[in-house]
C-alpha cells in the first residue's frame, strides 16, 4: 500500500512531476494514481452515460521511463473499470486534442515537458480536453491520502495498453485539413526542432504536407535525448541551421509540443510575446479579432503592452500558468492568450488547447496572408529592459503587509506609469525574494531594483 501524508499535495500546477523511478513515478505509484484518477472519475462517467466508465487515452512523449510507467496507469485505469488505448508517442496538445475528438472518457499523457529526460509526469484531460479542475484533484489526492493500492503488473508480460496507430494519424489530419485549412507553403523553406520529443514523427511531416520544404533537428528520440541541447529552452542549434538552410522560419518545440519558439530569417529568436504581438496585431488590423484584448501572464514584458496598445488592443494579465490564461480567455471570450515561454492558447479556434505546432501554422498564415518575413512582422514587439535581484531572506512574510516595502513599489509604479512594472515574489524552492523592476529606461530601472533590494535586506535579510 502507498499513501500520503493528510493535506499533502501531489498535483501541482501542471499535473504531477517528479525524477522519474520515485514516489508516485515508479510503476507501483502509477498504477495506484490510475486507479484513483480512474475511480473518481469512473463514478462521474457512469451517473453521465450509464453502464462502463468508458475508454481511456494514454501517450508519452519519447522519455525511456514513459512506455512503462504508461502500462503501469493503465493497470490502475483497468483496475478502476476503464478500457486503455494508447497513441504511444505524441505531444500534449495532440493527446488532449484525441481525448476530445475521439470520444474518450479521460486522457493522460506521461510528460514532463520541457524538463530534462530523468523527469516524467503525469497530466490528466477531462473528455473535453482539458485539465482537471482543482475540485477533482482534492477529490483523488484525498482518496490517496486514504491509502493507495497499488496493481501488480501480471506474471507474464508487461499487459500494456493495445496502441491505435491510427490516432496519430487524425491528429496530423486535424492540423493539416482544419488548422490550416487553405494553406499553401509551396517554396517555403522551414527548419523544425522536435526537442526529440513527442512531436518527432508529426512535426516535419505537417509542414511537408502542406508543400514546405522541411528541415528537421531533433526529431530521434532515445528516451534519453529529450529537450537535451536543443528545443524551446535551448534553440542555439535552430538559429544556426535556419541561417545554413536559408529558412524563412525555424520552429522550436519543447519535450511534449505545446511550447512554441520562432526564429527569424536572420536567426533571431521570436518568443512568446513577439508571438502574441504580431497575431494580435495582424487580427485586429484585419478584423479577425472579436474584441480588442489578449491575456498574458505576469512574465510577459511590458513591450508587449506598448506593441498591442499602439493598434487598440488591451492586455488582460493572470499569474504565471496556462490554466489562469484559459480561464481568463473563458471569462471574457476572448480568443488568443499566453505566456512569454511561448505556450499560446487560441481559445475557442483549438478548444483552448495551447499547441506549438498549431501555433506556428498561425503564424505562417500571417507571413502567406501579408507577404511579409517573420522579422518585420515581429519588430513592433521591443522588450523593455528588465532587472532582477535576488535577496536572500530570513523569513518570508505577506509582501503586501510591509508598508516600507509597499510604499516604495508604490512610489516606483507611479514613476513608471504604462510603461512599466514592480514585481516583487518568494522562490518557492529558496531562501530568497526576488525583485524585478522593468522598464524603457535601463540605467534607471537598475538602481529602483537595487534600492528595493536593499531595502528588504533590511526588513527581512537572511
Amino acid at each position: 500500500m502507498m499513501s500520503m501524508r493528510q493535506g499533502e499535495k501531489i498535483f501541482g500546477t501542471d499535473g504531477i512531476r517528479g525524477r522519474a523511478g520515485e514516489g508516485w513515478l515508479t510503476p507501483a505509484g502509477a498504477s495506484a494514481v490510475g486507479r484513483a484518477v480512474g475511480s473518481v472519475l469512473a463514478g462521474r462517467a457512469r451517473t453521465a452515460r450509464g453502464g462502463k466508465p468508458g475508454r481511456v487515452l494514454l501517450g508519452h512523449d519519447g522519455r525511456r521511463s514513459g512506455p512503462e510507467l504508461e502500462s503501469s496507469l493503465a493497470r490502475g485505469y483497468r483496475a478502476a473499470g476503464f478500457d486503455p488505448v494508447s497513441v504511444g508517442l505524441i505531444t500534449t496538445p495532440g493527446l488532449a486534442l484525441l481525448t476530445r475528438s475521439e470520444d474518450f472518457r479521460l486522457g493522460t499523457m506521461l510528460s514532463a515537458s520541457h524538463n530534462p529526460a530523468e523527469d516524467n509526469g503525469i497530466k490528466v484531460f477531462t473528455s473535453e480536453g482539458d485539465k482537471l479542475s482543482d475540485e477533482l484533484e482534492a477529490e483523488i489526492e484525498e482518496l490517496l491520502c486514504a491509502g493507495a493500492e497499488p496493481v501488480p503488473p501480471p506474471e507474464k508480460g508487461t499487459a500494456g495498453p493495445p496502441l491505435d496507430p491510427e490516432l496519430e494519424q487524425k491528429y496530423l489530419e486535424y492540423l493539416v485539413d482544419d488548422a490550416a485549412r487553405g494553406l499553401e507553403l509551396d517554396g517555403l523553406r522551414l527548419v523544425i526542432d522536435c526537442a526529440n520529443g513527442g512531436a518527432s514523427r508529426i512535426g516535419s511531416r505537417v509542414f511537408g504536407r502542406l508543400g514546405a520544404q522541411v528541415h528537421a533537428i531533433a526529431d530521434q528520440p532515445d528516451g534519453d535525448n529529450i529537450n537535451r541541447g536543443c528545443g524551446s529552452t535551448r534553440p542555439e542549434a535552430l538559429q544556426d541551421e535556419v541561417r545554413k538552410f536559408g529558412a524563412a522560419l525555424g520552429v522550436a518545440l519543447d519535450g511534449d509540443g505545446d511550447r512554441c519558439i520562432l526564429v527569424d530569417e536572420a536567426g533571431q529568436l521570436v518568443h512568446g510575446d513577439g508571438i502574441l504581438t504580431l497575431v494580435a496585431r495582424h487580427a485586429q488590423e484585419s478584423g479577425g479579432l472579436a474584441a480588442p484584448r489578449i491575456v498574458a501572464t505576469v512574465m510577459s514584458n511590458r513591450g508587449l503592452h506598448r506593441a498591442l496598445r499602439e493598434v487598440g488592443v488591451s492586455v488582460r494579465t493572470v499569474d504565471v500558468g496556462d490554466r489562469n490564461v484559459v480561464e481568463a480567455l473563458r471569462e471574457e471570450s476572448l480568443t488568443l492568450g499566453g505566456e512569454q515561454s511561448g505556450h499560446i492558447i487560441f481559445g475557442a479556434d483549438n478548444h483552448h488547447i495551447g499547441d506549438g505546432l498549431y501555433t506556428a501554422l498561425r503564424v505562417v498564415r500571417v507571413m502567406r496572408e501579408t507577404g511579409k518575413p517573420l522579422s518585420e512582422l515581429a519588430s513592433p514587439y521591443q522588450p523593455f529592459p528588465q532587472v532582477l535581484v535576488n535577496v536572500q531572506v530570513a523569513r518570508k512574510p505577506h509582501l503586501g503587509n510591509m508598508p516600507t516595502i509597499a510604499e516604495e513599489v508604490r512610489r516606483i509604479e507611479e514613476a513608471l506609469g504604462e510603461d512599466g512594472r514592480v514585481l516583487l515574489r518568494y522562490s518557492g524552492t529558496e531562501p530568497l525574494a526576488r525583485v524585478m523592476v522593468e522598464g524603457p529606461d535601463a540605467r534607471q530601472i537598475q538602481d529602483w531594483a537595487h534600492a528595493l533590494a536593499e531595502l528588504l535586506s533590511s526588513e527581512i535579510g537572511g
